[in-house]
């Protein structure tokens, strides 16, 4: 998902004011017809389809639109019927499946609303807890509590068992329906009835609170004589940028003299964010090549405000997507970082995310990136430097107890622990200016 300073306002627009789009759909037709087709689309079902169309016909990356006649596709969404929001929504997501773009996509209103507060702004409002059914027992268990989150000040513990949330008993519930009940506005207090340990049941009333979410967990590791930094990216979201700053900060106060970077699992997100990552471990050289679809080209690059210089190894796998690539490939190109793990996803495409005049949403790709040495990615992949690839008994041992994740007992982390103990990275990986400071 791109949201980089150049595009920066036109999202934020669109975010806002969303009702402006819905008064330039009408751009392609004759001064003459537009009066009549205005009537008949005002405040129907066709308004957002037509406004869908728009985007994808001004913005999309491909303009063949996968050698569709997308002039023919908006004729023959126009000429149907909709009675409901539903049928339009409907109509919209089996015209995009003509592009042959899974990234390319609708969000209903409700689904763009959780993308946009999860994924974007970084923040949810609810308590601050992290709960998991225990297989055994089938209650759910608060596994963790955000820091400075409004659980924590109420004395909510990891290993807490929820017995019902607002009156309502958690017996047959799952952890998404919990997770409903337990979200909801800022400043709304919600009631969880706990029991701890063995002792007597406690009732909590926890007033809900606009939490940030952490996308960036970190601790510091002796492994033998080396200090080392992990640090476990999630997701690139609004405010991980800052959470990184904070981890590399604390960390390089620790006196750490090599970091390891996990990016296992993580799905990307902002463009944006991911630059501002790779200038905190980057201190010159590109970052990013992007293509739109009249071949422009545009070249993003480190400005010279690396947080550190020690060595650093990247951790991926086949889940490292989008932003998370874009950031292994500057770091490897550059010779910033050893690369360690399987073969990333393969996501060489950018998207703008746009609110519609209706509070749905659209995501649509715009634009086509490259590493920095010109690689395409795309169905591809980054091929690690080291690899190492996890078998299924280790990927269930480590999904089932993810307490070892990043210990010795995860076979990809000892492998980067490896590489960064011998005398290759800490001279090959490090920018010939860094080793100057």
């Amino acid at each position: 998902m791109r949201q980089s300073s150049k595009r920066f306002p036109l999202l934020r627009t669109a975010f806002v004011c969303g009702a402006l789009a819905s008064s330039a759909i009408f751009s392609v037709l004759t001064p003459s017809a537009c009066h009549s087709v205005r009537a008949q689309l005002q405040d129907s079902p066709k308004a957002v389809v037509d406004e869908v169309w728009q985007i994808v016909n001004r913005q999309y990356v491909d303009s063949t639109f996968n050698h569709v006649d997308w002039q023919a596709t908006r004729q023959s969404l126009l000429s149907q019927n909709y009675t409901t929001r539903e049928q339009a929504y409907n109509a919209i997501r089996e015209a995009l499946k003509k592009l042959g773009d899974p990234y390319t996509r609708f969000l209903d209103p409700k689904d763009y609303q959780t993308l946009t507060e999860q994924s974007i702004d970084g923040q949810l409002s609810g308590i601050g807890i992290q709960i998991e059914e225990n297989q055994k027992t089938k209650q759910l268990v608060v596994v963790k509590t955000v820091e400075n989150s409004p659980a924590l000040k109420a004395g909510i513990k990891a290993g807490d068992r929820i017995l019902a949330i607002d009156g309502k008993s958690t017996s047959s519930m799952n952890v998404e329906d919990a997770s409903k009940l337990i979200r909801g506005k800022a400043g709304i207090p919600v009631v969880l009835r706990i029991v701890r340990d063995r002792q007597s049941v406690s009732n909590f009333k926890i007033t809900r609170a606009n939490i940030e979410v952490p996308k960036v967990t970190y601790n510091f590791k002796q492994e033998g004589s080396r200090r080392i930094g992990y640090i476990r990216l999630a997701e690139f979201s609004a405010n991980a940028p800052e959470q990184m700053r904070r981890a590399i900060q604390t960390l390089n106060a620790k006196q750490v003299n090599g970091f390891v970077l996990d990016l296992r699992g993580n799905p990307g997100g902002l463009v944006v964010s991911s630059i501002e990552i790779a200038r905190m471990w980057l201190e010159n050289g590109a970052i990013v090549r992007t293509v739109d679809r009249v071949g422009g080209k545009e070249e993003v690059k480190a400005n010279h405000t690396t947080l550190t210089k020690q060595p650093l190894v990247v951790l991926v796998d086949g889940n490292s997507a989008s932003a998370s690539e874009i950031l292994t490939g500057a770091l490897k190109d550059n010779k910033r970082a050893v690369v360690v793990g399987s073969q990333t996803f393969g996501k060489g495409l950018v998207q703008e995310l746009r609110k519609l005049s209706d509070g749905s949403g659209l995501a649509v790709t715009i634009e086509h990136y490259f590493t920095p040495n010109g690689t395409d990615i795309n169905h591809k992949g980054i091929r690690p430097d080291v690899k190492i690839d996890l078998t299924q008994a280790q990927q269930r041992q480590l999904g089932t107890n993810p307490t070892l994740i990043g210990t010795q007992s995860d076979p990809q982390y000892a492998r980067a622990i490896a590489v960064l103990t011998s005398r290759q990275v800490s001279t090959t990986t490090i920018h010939p200016k860094l080793r100057k400071l």
